[in-house]
């Protein structure tokens, strides 16, 4: 058995203003931070994970995007800062979110410094060129894929795209993980499933992702950008694909729907090449300020 465990959305760094770097899109983000995100998520709540996580210690930790809030250049530093307290770059994979590519931002000031923690380290078994996704990070029985969806997008949108090109790779690369019978663990900010979130926020071209995934299958999708939790499916080949969407990790809860979470998957091999998957849900409590347990369910 393996385990691994699952966060999103931490928005860890504070959006500051300074222009005229905070011109344009950044400006209404600041704003956004400045009258309700600040409130919410919290550094405090972020120390509680990174204990939590520690005391739990699963094989493996992946992040689904939106470490920052307005892509400043000041925040990409301090993110991995926090990238860095959550654990070494072997144990921990990452993909970016929407707020990551809130505008263009040079790769080396921006999603360019978490490259150890993105980076494939999967040697033959992964073609892609380096620095572009898909990623593959093989670990034992585990390979977790992670696809970039985050783009920078026009006012007031929070969309994402996958390109046909990452879609081309992934479509390979499942197929020969799959051949290779191991457990294919997907990770995407933007929720592949339609209808789940509106059209400014939704994935373009997740009809394309979606074909990929019921042609060449995969064992489970992770996604945040919702904060909020979401179960869902997707056809394989093979049978229903889980996709489940994580909370925010470090929301403190101020609408209780919202307060942070994160998820811890139990994987063990199943008859006939296939695995078992059981989720445990892991939430910040305000009384005492730490995470406990929440929920239990097998997928």
């Amino acid at each position: 058995m393996f385990r691994v465990a699952h966060l999103s959305d931490l928005h860890a760094t504070p959006a500051r203003a300074e222009l005229p770097a905070l011109l344009g899109k950044r400006f209404f983000g600041w704003l956004s931070w400045q009258v309700r995100r600040r409130h919410a998520h919290q550094p405090s709540v972020l120390a509680a994970l990174v204990d939590d996580l520690h005391r739990e210690a699963p094989d493996q930790i992946v992040v689904t995007g939106d470490l920052t809030n307005v892509a400043g250049e000041e925040e990409f530093p301090a993110a991995r800062a926090w990238l860095e307290r959550i654990g070494p770059p072997g144990r921990v994979s990452i993909v970016p979110g929407n707020h990551d590519a809130y505008v263009p931002v040079p790769c080396d000031k921006g999603v360019g410094l978490w490259r150890d923690y993105i980076a494939s380290d999967a040697g033959g078994l992964d073609p892609t060129p380096p620095g572009e996704f898909p990623t593959l990070r093989v670990r034992g029985a585990l390979a977790v894929v992670g696809v970039s969806t985050a783009v920078p997008t026009p006012l007031f949108q929070a969309g994402g795209r996958v390109g046909a090109a990452q879609l081309e790779r992934l479509g390979a690369m499942l197929d020969r993980l799959g051949r290779a019978g191991l457990f294919r663990l997907v990770l995407t900010h933007h929720p592949p499933e339609a209808g789940v979130v509106s059209r400014r926020r939704e994935l373009r071209d997740g009809r394309a992702l979606r074909d990929v995934l019921a042609r060449a299958g995969a064992e489970l999708v992770l996604h945040g950008h919702m904060h909020r939790t979401w179960l869902g499916s997707l056809p394989g080949p093979a049978g229903a694909i889980p996709v489940v969407g994580a909370r925010s990790a470090s929301d403190v809860g101020r609408r209780p729907e919202k307060r942070a979470q994160y998820h811890v998957y139990e994987v063990a091999p199943a008859e006939g090449g296939r695995f078992r998957i059981r989720m445990r849900v892991r939430g910040y409590n305000p009384t005492t300020g730490g995470f406990v347990a929440e929920d239990e369910r097998s997928l």
